[in-house]
């Protein structure tokens, strides 16, 4: 059995599947994450406080994708977002480099039950909106994402697992303590520096997949 919390500002003790945003990271889902910790915080979008709600699930038979494994990179990861969230495309190269990633890099997640990856969440969708504009290069976006496995979340996407995710309980969470903590994870995030290959690069070279090594 595997544990995963989901932060929220109120109980969730009934996951309803074909519920929620179209348009987040990995499309639609129950977006939910292995550490305690960070579902204090991403219940805490401001002071008020939350919840961290706390769930079981059996992964036999289930089919994963975990995007943070060898053989994908962070533009498998950033093509996924190109496809689902929405951003600012400042220029030619921004247009185009959307274009190409997403045919080039973005990976079939159709037939997984469950996506494990990096959450563009406030500064780490800044990092992906800069690549996009030409502003920090590649290992710099990969840097930024690999801060920790508290950056990674596990999205339930399947009917028949949304059917097996039992909850367990609610913890309510301290919204001035945790709120605090999410601003600092956002300012670690921002001191990155830039280096390497940038998304002009990319195109120039007609880079692909097996080009990037992060």
């Amino acid at each position: 059995m595997k544990t995963l919390y989901h932060g929220s500002s109120e109980v969730v003790d009934n996951p309803q599947f074909g519920k929620g945003n179209l348009h987040n990271d990995y499309g639609l889902g129950f977006y939910c994450t292995e550490t305690l910790e960070l579902a204090k915080e991403w219940a805490c979008s401001n002071v008020s406080g939350g919840y961290a709600n706390k769930y079981s699930i059996d992964l036999t038979g289930l089919s994963v994708i975990n995007l943070s494994a060898k053989e994908y990179n962070i533009l498998n990861w950033l093509s996924l977002l190109l496809n689902n969230r929405t951003f600012s495309l400042n220029n030619q190269i921004s247009s185009e480099g959307k274009d190409y990633l997403i045919q080039n890099f973005m990976p079939n997640i159709d037939d997984f039950d469950i996506i494990i990856g990096y959450r563009a969440d406030d500064s780490y969708f800044a990092f992906a909106q800069d690549f996009l504009n030409n502003a920090i290069s590649v290992k710099t976006l990969a840097r930024a994402m690999k801060l920790g496995n508290l950056g990674k979340q596990v999205v339930i996407k399947s009917k028949k697992t949304f059917e097996i995710l039992l909850f367990e309980n609610a913890e309510q969470v301290d919204g001035n303590l945790y709120f605090k903590k999410r601003q600092e994870r956002d300012d670690q995030a921002s001191k990155m520096n830039s280096e390497d290959i940038f998304l002009i690069d990319i195109l120039r070279r007609q880079v692909k997949q097996n080009d990037i090594k992060f």
